[in-house]
């Protein structure tokens, strides 16, 4: 897509735009988006310290869609991929794909090989897992009724080293 960029480092207004991106998904509980705009918050306290890393996508000086990612404590170079999601009014742009190939990048650059990503197995989820699919993440495990009966959480993972 033309006129997107990307950057790593968040800004102070990233709080309220990582916000509006997840509330606009239609994907996310209410008790969630406090979560992913607390992790924006923490890195800006405590910088790269706080682990959690970001991909923002700037779309002609707009923010449309970020990830967050970090190292996963007591391993060797694996990674966990917190959170990814598109402005609803950009979805279906590939913008996503992007995104993701360049957390992969920057997964790399800190020397990471593994990225672990968890998802719910609901129907909703579904055009998600797809999505890891179609960007070549395998399904490692299925953990039946975790988040809640019938509702499984699915681990996928993708070795990019």
């Amino acid at each position: 897509m033309n006129g997107l960029s990307f950057r790593v480092e968040p800004r102070a207004e990233d709080v309220e735009v990582v916000r509006d991106i997840v509330s606009s998904t239609g994907f996310f509980n209410d008790y969630e988006i406090p979560v992913a705009v607390e992790l924006v918050q923490e890195r800006l306290d405590k910088g790269v310290a706080s682990e959690y890393f970001f991909v923002f996508a700037d779309y002609l000086g707009q923010t449309v869609a970020y990830a967050c990612f970090g190292p996963i404590a007591c391993t060797r170079n694996s990674y966990d991929l917190y959170w990814i999601a598109t402005h609803h009014s950009f979805r279906g742009q590939g913008i996503g794909t992007v995104v993701l190939a360049e957390v992969e990048r920057e997964i790399a650059k800190l020397g990471g090989r593994g990225i672990y990503i968890e998802t719910s197995s609901k129907p909703l989820y579904l055009p998600t897992q797809q999505f890891y699919h179609k960007s070549g993440y395998v399904v490692e495990a299925v953990l039946k009724d975790f988040y809640d009966s019938n509702d499984h959480k699915m681990v996928f993972t993708k070795f990019i080293r």
